[in-house]
């Protein structure tokens, strides 16, 4: 046995095998938590692990560990809306009262994550709260246009209906490509398929839960890369592995697997997204290199 005075109650052997699984899943990104829930068979706790990283025994150190991307709340930016006309029934207060109406609403939040400086293309991010599915789509630019298409493209695969049902209610922030809620409420047959809402100025914690995910893209895309070298594959990949991450708020299981059982069959199917295999989950900038 490791000598009991350095906290490691195990063989050489075990501690080897041990090492093998967990070192290469560290180096793809992975946390403690996900190679535990995927991992049965190592019989041994979260806790136990950040302890043998911290006591040298395994090949990974603590620098490899995956680290939490820190967010500050955004400022108001001049891009913001300027049309405060459109706010009129859309406000965080209407949201809030929507809800109170109707608390089984299925809520989405929708935001976009920006590159580098003079990177133009941008991730329109739209975040399902109820089983913290996250869409990725990939932007020419910030543009209310391009955004539009995105929904117009999501409504002809999944239908008018299923639109509706998938996305009864949005709320985003006041940033200048969401400055067109009429157009983005009405399907391409004029026919209303979602309602908009607004968070208040300066208040991105009204729409904490996307604000958080977005931790996930910035493992893979560290805030000064460019998104100009990207497709539109490459965002549908990155959603795969970050909506293939059991998740402990989950109890477990992965936004994909709670997606598949909450939100419309045909509508999960649309998003293209690919469960990835527990072994095979990336989350480094290793996942988008060319």
């Amino acid at each position: 046995m490791v000598e009991a005075r350095d906290g490691i109650n195990q063989t050489p052997e075990t501690l080897k095998l041990l090492d093998s699984i967990v070192s290469p899943l560290i180096l793809q990104g992975q946390s403690p938590y996900l190679i535990i829930e995927n991992h049965p068979e190592l019989k041994c706790t979260e806790k136990t692990i950040y302890n043998y990283i911290a006591s040298g025994v395994l090949s990974v150190k603590n620098i490899d560990l995956p680290r939490k991307v820190k967010y500050k709340l955004r400022k108001t930016q001049t891009s913001e809306i300027y049309d405060k006309g459109i706010f009129e029934g859309r406000t965080y207060k209407d949201f809030l009262n929507y809800i109170q109406a109707y608390p089984d609403t299925n809520v989405v939040e929708m935001d976009t994550v920006v590159g580098c400086e003079g990177s133009k293309k941008v991730f329109l991010t739209l975040f399902f709260r109820s089983c913290k599915l996250m869409l990725i789509y990939l932007l020419p630019d910030k543009s209310t246009s391009s955004v539009k298409k995105v929904f117009d493209r999501l409504e002809e695969k999944i239908s008018t209906l299923g639109f509706c049902k998938t996305f009864p209610v949005i709320l985003t922030d006041r940033g200048f490509e969401f400055s067109k809620p009429d157009e983005l409420e009405s399907g391409i047959n004029n026919i209303i398929r979602t309602s908009i809402y607004y968070c208040d100025p300066m208040a991105s914690w009204q729409k904490p839960n996307i604000e958080k995910n977005h931790e996930y893209i910035r493992y893979v895309l560290p805030k000064g890369s460019s998104f100009d070298n990207l497709t539109g594959w490459d965002a549908t990949k990155l959603a795969s592995h970050i909506n293939s991450t059991a998740r402990a708020s989950l109890n477990g299981l992965t936004p994909i697997q709670l997606a598949q059982m909450l939100l419309d069959k045909d509508a999960v199917n649309a998003f293209g997204l690919r469960e990835i295999s527990p072994n095979d989950i990336i989350l480094t900038p290793e996942l988008l290199k060319k």
